[in-house]
This record gives C-alpha cells, sequence and structure tokens, in this order.
C-alpha cells in the first residue's frame, strides 16, 4: 500500500509573516532552540506540515515526544537535504488571484527548513533550490516568500546556513510576449549533469517527430538536437541530484499543458535549460502536432506566423513588430484561446515529464542507474493546498481556498489524492495515469489507485484515521484551464464529453 499523509487546516495564510515561526512550542523542536516568538500566533500552516509528516507515518514511535525526527530515516545525520518549492513567477495576472495560489508559500517552506535541520545536524546542509521561469525577479521571489527572513532565522550557532539557489542560467525580460533582455546568471553552483534516458524515456515508441518539439526559447534546433538518434537528453541540477533527500514542496493548482501542477510537473524547476524541454508539437493533431485541436485556418495562420517568429527573434530581429503583433492578438482573441499546446491534447509535455521524474529518481552522486530495481534518490513531496489555484493555472490562476497540506514518498500516489480532491478524473491525466502504468522506471511501487490509503492527522489529535483514496470526498469541483474544461472535470462512468465538443480525450 502507499500511504498519503493527509492534514487539514484554515484555508489561508493570513496573521503569518516572515520567518513563519511556529508559535508553539513543540517538543521536538526543542533541540533547535525554538521557542515561540513573543506576540505571533500559532502558524496554523507549520501545524498543518507536521501533523501531515505525522500522519505519513515518519518516525511514528516517537510522535509527539523530544525525540520526535521525522526526516530521519530519510537522510542521515550529516547529509544533505535540498527543498524544492514552485516558485514559477513573482506575480499573478489574475484580478481574482493573488501569489498566495502561485508559488509555494513560505511557511510551508519554513517548517520543512526546521525538519531538515533537525534530521542533519550541524556536520549537514540544507538548501532551497529551483529554476522558476525565464522572466522570474528572484530577487523579488526571495522576498515574498520570506527566504532572507528564514535563513536569518534558522542560523544559530551549530546549525548549517540555509543555502538558497536559483538553477537557472539566464534571466530575461520580456515585453508584450516577446524577449528584449537576456542577462546571465551565476547558476548552480555545483554545475550541471546531462542525462540520457535512451530508450527509457516516455518519448520512445510515440510516434512524435522530434523535428516538430518545441521547447521554452526560440531556438527549436536545441529542442530537437537533444531528442533525436535515440538521444533523450535533459541538463539537470548536480545540487539536486547529489542530495541525499530531495524535498518536493509543489503547488495545489491547474496547469495548461498537463491538467494539473502538483508533485510531478514540479520537477520542471530541476533543469538547467528548458529549452532542452520539449513542451508541444508544432502543428494540429492531423498533421502530427499537438499546438492546438482542429485546423482552423486561424489557428494554422497563427501556427505559420510563429514560426516566422521564432527564426527573426532569436537573432534579436522583429522585437517591436512580433510584439505589436501579440498586443493585436490579445485584444482580438482574449487569452482563452488554444495554442502553444495548452489543451487536453498535448501529447508532449507529460511525457517530459515523466522524463525528468524518471531521471531523478533513478539518479544520484554516482550516475544514472538505469538498471537499478527500483529508484535509487530519496524524494519526499509535501505539497501547499492551503490555498490553491483554479481556472488559468499554473501562471495566473483564481485563488481556490482548499486548506490542505499533504506528504507522500509516492508522488504518483501524492497527485492521486489531489486530483481527487480538486474534483478531477486522474484517467483524464495522461502524466498521472501513464505514471501509475509505466513498466518502465517505475517511480515507485504504486500499481493501482486501489493501493492508496489516505492516513489523516487532525488538529490536537492523536489518532490517525486511515481511508482508501475512493472514499475521500472531493473538496470541491476546482475549475479546469480553459483547454481542458469538459474534460477533466470527475462523471459518472461512461459519461463522456458530446461528439464533435472538441473535447473529446485523444490517444495519448
Amino acid at each position: 500500500m502507499s500511504r498519503v499523509g493527509l492534514a487539514r487546516t484554515a484555508a489561508h495564510y493570513r496573521g503569518l509573516e516572515p520567518p513563519f515561526d511556529p508559535g508553539v512550542a513543540w517538543p521536538e523542536l526543542g533541540r533547535l532552540a525554538r521557542t515561540p516568538s513573543p506576540g505571533r500566533p500559532a502558524n496554523h500552516v507549520y501545524a498543518a506540515v507536521r501533523a501531515a509528516l505525522a500522519a505519513l507515518g515518519l518516525d511514528a514511535t516517537r510522535f509527539g515526544t523530544a525525540e520526535w525526527n521525522p526526516l530521519a530515516e530519510l537522510v542521515p545525520p550529516g547529509g544533505r537535504v535540498v527543498l524544492k518549492p514552485n516558485f514559477i513567477r513573482h506575480w499573478n495576472p489574475c484580478p481574482e488571484g493573488t501569489l498566495e495560489s502561485v508559488i509555494t508559500h513560505g511557511s510551508v517552506l519554513r517548517a520543512m527548513v526546521d525538519y531538515a535541520l533537525l534530521a542533519v545536524g550541524p556536520e549537514g546542509s540544507v538548501a532551497i533550490a529551483e529554476a522558476p521561469q525565464m522572466d522570474c525577479d528572484f530577487a523579488r521571489i526571495r522576498a515574498l516568500a520570506g527566504l532572507d527572513a528564514i535563513a536569518e532565522r534558522v542560523a544559530v550557532p551549530g546549525l548549517p546556513p540555509l543555502e538558497i539557489i536559483d538553477l537557472r542560467r539566464e534571466e530575461v525580460t520580456f515585453e508584450h510576449g516577446v524577449v528584449v533582455e537576456r542577462r546571465p546568471l551565476p547558476g548552480d553552483p555545483a554545475g550541471y549533469r546531462v542525462v540520457d534516458l535512451g530508450p527509457r524515456s516516455a518519448f520512445e515508441g510515440s510516434g512524435l517527430d522530434p523535428a516538430r518539439f518545441r521547447g521554452a526559447d526560440y531556438d527549436p534546433a536545441v529542442t530537437t538536437a537533444h531528442h533525436t538518434g535515440g538521444r533523450h537528453e535533459y541538463l539537470l541540477s548536480e545540487t539536486v541530484l547529489r542530495s541525499d533527500l530531495l524535498v518536493n514542496l509543489p503547488k495545489l493548482k491547474t496547469h495548461k499543458k498537463t491538467g494539473v501542477t502538483l508533485a510531478l510537473k514540479n520537477l520542471v524547476g530541476i533543469n538547467g535549460d528548458k529549452n532542452w524541454l520539449p513542451h508541444h508539437c508544432v502543428g494540429p493533431p492531423a498533421a502530427g502536432g499537438d499546438e492546438f485541436p482542429e485546423a482552423r485556418l486561424l489557428d494554422a495562420a497563427r501556427s505559420r506566423a510563429t514560426e516566422v517568429a521564432r527564426r527573426f527573434l532569436r537573432r534579436g530581429l522583429g522585437r517591436r513588430l512580433f510584439g505589436t503583433a501579440r498586443r493585436v492578438e490579445w485584444a482580438l482573441r482574449g487569452d482563452d484561446f488554444v495554442r502553444s499546446g495548452n489543451w487536453h491534447g498535448n501529447r508532449t509535455t507529460w511525457r517530459m515529464c515523466l522524463d525528468l521524474n524518471r531521471a531523478l529518481y533513478y539518479s544520484d552522486a554516482e550516475g544514472f542507474h538505469p538498471e537499478a530495481p527500483g529508484p535509487v534518490h530519496r524524494v519526499l513531496t509535501v505539497l501547499d493546498g492551503v490555498v490553491g489555484g483554479e481556472g488559468a493555472g499554473p501562471l495566473a490562476p483564481r485563488d481556490a481556498p482548499a486548506g490542505v497540506v499533504l506528504a507522500a514518498l509516492d508522488p504518483v500516489a501524492l497527485d492521486l489524492v489531489a486530483v481527487r480532491l480538486m474534483g478531477f478524473d486522474w484517467e483524464r491525466i495522461p502524466k498521472v495515469r501513464e505514471a501509475l502504468r509505466a513498466g518502465v522506471l517505475p517511480l515507485g511501487e504504486l500499481r493501482a489507485p486501489e493501493e492508496v490509503v489516505v492516513r489523516e492527522l487532525g488538529p490536537g489529535e492523536e489518532a490517525i484515521r486511515e481511508q482508501p483514496l475512493a472514499a475521500l470526498e472531493p473538496l470541491r469541483p476546482f475549475e479546469p484551464h480553459p483547454g481542458w474544461r469538459g474534460v477533466l472535470e470527475a462523471r459518472p462512468p461512461g459519461r463522456c464529453p458530446p461528439a464533435g465538443s472538441g473535447l473529446e480525450v485523444r490517444p495519448a
């Protein structure tokens, strides 16, 4: 059975300020010299993270005592823990949304920093590492998430300093959707490693044409080059790959290319170059692509114009012209039309997500181990669902207060629970469905949803309640991204979208 720890809490972050002290003298924190700050209220998010770890069953026999050390069985004293949040961008353009539904909240990070320090001790190390979107202002993220305040608070004698690492090698400035400036960044101080999945890639046997792959930047030749001739290469952070334990800290929100973000998608942020990552295939399905659903003249014309624009923009030409064209398009068509693979028929991004998970779970400091009988890298996932995001995620979601924190050692089990809480159908989310069924480099022992056990610990409770996934009640129906409406929502068996609606589920 695959266990998922669930904790419910107030569905907001009000009253919580950096450095997000616990507000309660939990017995295990005495070894970190953590005491409640005068005048600070109890931190309900910290308590929920603690409860989710306990519900998962980590160091179960010592829970509630001063000796409880939830990460002790996952990382040795003197080891290295890397915390990987979702810091995709430093603002939310949605009028009904805030940054709270876009990024992992600092209060969740603070709790995990404390438990990581408790586990590794004075000879170990703890880092927060992330590669956000190219136009993210990382200095703003540090301030908004309270990272420097957290680092200062936990910097006490006898404990290692908290490292904060921007894994990107480049930052850009967009104007009207066009790159107008590029700035080099130091990147990962430990460097990067090329991991080639070869025939173990989820792209193997897919029938997708690498010449049609489009990545995160203007030059598609880079994306194609790393997925041609039997190669499926990814440039990954050495800081992440050399960690003894990675703590994956995703957000509960929708996603334009994969339906939902959650655990599996969050590993996009361990890359050194996102243009190595195939995001969609140019053209409609009839032409072998998944850029947009049907071969309508307007969408086909837009696709051809985009390909022309790529050739000019990668040489730094035509920025003003193409920026003007983008503004006119937004004014005439709005922002909900399907483009760039932002719909349920995307056959590319979910495969890239599975590849990244396979590359991480089967890599360690010594290299890539595709012949291993199971994962060789320890990964704990703790999901921030206090305030989730619905609608136009992951960049412009509407706030969806949810009041949950999840914890699991199997990312597929956690995603199954999160998807059910959102009121979505897991079988209509390819990255979850195919990860569950994969016979190549499986991410855990889970093979069917019936094997998932949800273990819940309520506030102030000592007894853990268990229930199967099927008995878990959804929080409420989340609104999908526009490109997934009518498909992602859970529905009675046998009930499908009407034929000809353009929302039929296509073969993956």
